[in-house]
């Protein structure tokens, strides 16, 4: 059950000119027709927008102190613009907690304000013996009507609601790309130049023979005069060897994307009546 002002709830509410906003220039009085202060502020329920308290600045009659009138013990009149709190004496109002605050409030700080309210809003509590047993974690004010209830002429509760642009993000698959390789194939040709050996046989006939005695000479017969003959042959085999190297990688680019929209507000009409003094 958080409190807030009247304004905080809503910002606009006196630019339409309305009763509400002239309830704090009224006058608060008390028994016997005795003026207690003027309504300093309003404090008003955050989930409900229900009136709940005026802020009751008590002047010079109790001088700097501003005190807390729950609504339902107001009786206002828009004629004269005053608020009568029936009842309410110059004790009780010093036995009320100072407000100073909406930081200072919680419900043992209202409490304090309800047990000053009480008796004179419950007339069967006469003799002051009647206890008031409720649960801090369940209470609300729809269960003391006689200190939260107004009449419909006094509080009326009216929200205005709006619509508004909500900008959000999903992230979707947009596309794939799908990197592979294939092999092709072509004719290759390589020139390896190679090497063979022959034997090539000379004969000549000596133009300046010296005779050599027969018993000199050393004839043989099967004597065999031998060489090696090499040749180069291609040796052509293929290898595999890395050609080029595909690196895949991701970036990310940023662009802003605008979207245009009918939106709806709700607006105060105020229907003003003159009325007569």
């Amino acid at each position: 059950m958080a409190l807030v002002k009247l304004e905080d709830l809503y910002p606009d509410y006196s630019e339409y000119g309305s009763d509400i906003d002239n309830l704090k220039n009224f006058d608060v009085y008390g028994a016997n027709n005795e003026k207690v202060g003027s309504v300093f502020d309003i404090l008003v329920d955050e989930n409900t927008g229900r009136f709940r308290y005026f802020v009751v600045d008590t002047g010079f009659w109790i001088f700097g102190k501003k005190v807390l009138l729950p609504v339902g013990r107001a009786n206002i009149s828009y004629t004269d613009g005053r608020i009568y709190a029936s009842g309410l004496t110059k004790e009780q109002v010093e036995n009320l907690p100072d407000y100073d605050n909406l930081e200072r409030i919680d419900y043992d700080y209202e409490e304090q304000v309800r047990g000053v309210y009480r008796p004179m809003a419950d007339t069967s509590a006469l003799n002051q013996s009647t206890t008031y047993d409720y649960d801090r974690n369940t209470y609300n004010y729809e269960q003391e009507p006689s200190l939260y209830n107004m009449s419909d002429r006094d509080h009326q509760s009216l929200k205005l609601y709006e619509e508004r642009l909500v900008a959000n993000k999903q992230r979707r698959k947009a596309g794939e790309v799908s990197i592979g390789k294939h092999v092709e194939t072509e004719t290759a040709r390589v020139a390896v130049p190679v090497e063979q050996e022959r034997v090539v046989i000379e004969r000549t006939n000596p133009t300046n023979a010296t005779p050599v005695d027969p018993s000199q000479a050393d004839f043989q017969e099967g004597e065999v005069a031998r060489m090696d003959i090499y040749e180069e042959t291609p040796d052509i085999h293929k290898e595999a060897v890395v050609r080029e190297e595909v690196r895949v990688k991701k970036v990310v680019e940023t662009d802003t994307a605008e979207a245009t929209d009918t939106i709806r507000r709700e607006e105060l009409d105020v229907d003003t009546q003159e009325r007569s003094r």
